[in-house]
């Protein structure tokens, strides 16, 4: 498997050198998943971290009256994890499932520790990630109380193209917090405006 994509992310944030590159390929997991298999299951320990080389994955959670409800996507060149349970080694409250044929790189807990010491690097590293994380998600909480359905579609639309073209108009309609038939209202609506 090529690592080029690993390594080339990991360039954006810190600059490591060929020695601290080896160590890193030395450590690191690799997987492909089916669609359909889950990278992570509501209820278990997630033991890794992942950072998709190709691929989709949903990540989301199902309530107590079988209700699924869609938090994230995740394709090429992002990370992948409930980052809840791989931080505090407890049962995940989130699903991560491929909804193509994925593969991934992998770390584990344990690893990335040993990473962490080893090459402090990696810790700004998955620091930055983590802010980075932190602010997206405050942005998707303000969007999600101050923007209309339609106003949050099309915010999806312009920010994520390719992941619209990838999954199915129901899953965007759970991420946005709606029905499918309001999602197609909407672009029904939309399609009137052009």
């Amino acid at each position: 498997m090529q690592i080029q994509p690993l390594l080339d992310y990991i360039k954006k944030y810190v600059l490591l050198t060929e020695e601290e590159e080896t160590y890193l390929i030395s450590k690191v997991g690799y997987r492909k998943y089916l669609k359909g298999q889950f990278i992570v299951q509501q209820g278990d320990i997630c033991k890794n971290s992942s950072f998709l080389v190709s691929g989709c994955t949903k990540t989301f959670y199902v309530d107590d009256k079988g209700q699924e409800h869609i938090v994230m996507f995740a394709v090429e060149d992002w990370w992948v994890t409930d980052i809840g349970s791989f931080i505090t080694q407890t049962p995940a409250d989130y699903n991560v499932q491929c909804l193509e044929s994925t593969e991934v790189f992998q770390f584990s807990y344990e690893t990335q520790e040993e990473l962490f010491q080893a090459v402090p690097k990696l810790e700004r590293l998955f620091r930055k990630m983590l802010e980075k994380h932190l602010v997206s998600s405050q942005k998707r909480i303000v969007r999600g109380l101050s923007l209309n359905a339609k106003e949050q579609y099309l915010f999806f639309k312009q920010q994520y193209p390719t992941i619209e073209k990838r999954v199915p108009q129901y899953m965007i309609a759970s991420y946005l917090g709606i029905t499918k038939e309001f999602l197609s209202k909407i672009k029904k609506q939309l399609l009137l405006e052009e």
